[in-house]
């Protein structure tokens, strides 16, 4: 049987925002959805990409030199990567003393994968951490999560996953005998409007997160709160008729912000998120009001 292997992006280490404690996060490659303000575009897709940060470029052309496609062009000052050309091999991420070149996506094994993870085992004991899988969206590549999950609780480890839901259920039942905790996010309660912000209707995320409840599932819900997108007290007001009806640990609001702008170029994607300002103290206190109302606990 060959070994499972998964495609990750780089980990990111003792973040405090994604489960309880001190936690390690791994990103897998590859989204279901197209969030139009996603903050990780370079998620998004699941085959391997080459971004170019063209501000830190130092033209000292040594990508030329190392490419095997002549992705790389210089002319009239101008460093030129053609992204259709790229390969993805690294070997310019390799050679650029800039860090103007950097490769998204790594082919990964289990093990792998688990001394990451367990490279920082004493933070997660003392602060209560752990590690959570993110993305893009883990549950896509299942057979890998699964039994990276799995390994995690032979070592001890509080696990979470973090998820848009928008998998078919039958990936959640693989996974719950070893998920401490699910964050998911809960975008638009209306399925059309949805549709528009992340190219799918809601209506497999909700009967997820019913299953979900009805399973004894940890579950904390994820609003990004943007403005004029899912910022109505109307929507608010469907999405708490809704969420209360489940049992959840909580629900957190996150505010919006636009500072991935630079991401969708380096990855050469249209950049999609908004440009609008965050949402002010007062629209999120609202908010936490009106879900508070359906006995929900609200963090923000």
């Amino acid at each position: 049987m060959p070994e499972i292997t998964g495609l990750l992006l780089e980990p990111k280490r003792f973040s405090i925002h994604d489960g309880p404690g001190i936690r390690t996060t791994l990103f897998f490659k590859g989204c279901v959805l197209k969030c139009i303000w996603c903050h990780n575009p370079e998620s998004i897709s699941t085959k391997i990409q080459t971004g170019y940060y063209d501000h830190k470029c130092i033209f000292c052309g040594e990508c030329l030199d190392v490419c095997p496609v002549n992705a790389h062009e210089f002319r009239n000052g101008k460093h030129l990567f053609t992204h259709e050309l790229c390969t993805a091999c690294g070997k310019c991420e390799n050679a650029c003393p800039g860090n103007a070149l950097k490769l998204y996506g790594k082919v990964t094994t289990i093990d792998e994968a688990v001394k990451i993870a367990l490279a920082d085992a004493t933070f997660y004991r003392e602060s209560n951490g752990g590690v959570t899988l993110s993305g893009g969206e883990p549950l896509m590549q299942i057979d890998f999560a699964a039994a990276l999950l799995k390994e995690l609780k032979k070592a001890n480890i509080h696990t979470a996953v973090d998820s848009c839901a928008n998998v078919a259920t039958d990936c959640f039942d693989k996974v719950l005998p070893y998920t401490d905790m699910f964050l998911i996010d809960f975008k638009h309660a209306d399925s059309g409007e949805h549709k528009k912000l992340t190219g799918s209707g809601n209506e497999l995320i909700c009967k997820n997160l019913q299953w979900l409840s009805e399973h004894g599932a940890r579950i904390e819900i994820r609003i990004p709160v943007v403005p004029g997108c899912n910022d109505s007290v109307e929507n608010m007001e469907m999405t708490a008729d809704f969420l209360g009806r489940l049992q959840l640990e909580a629900v957190r609001l996150l505010p919006y912000h636009s500072l991935a702008g630079s991401k969708y170029l380096a990855v050469n994607m249209k950049n999609t998120m908004p440009e609008v300002p965050a949402p002010s103290s007062g629209t999120l206190a609202r908010f936490a009001e009106i879900l508070q109302k359906r006995d929900i606990t609200v963090k923000y």
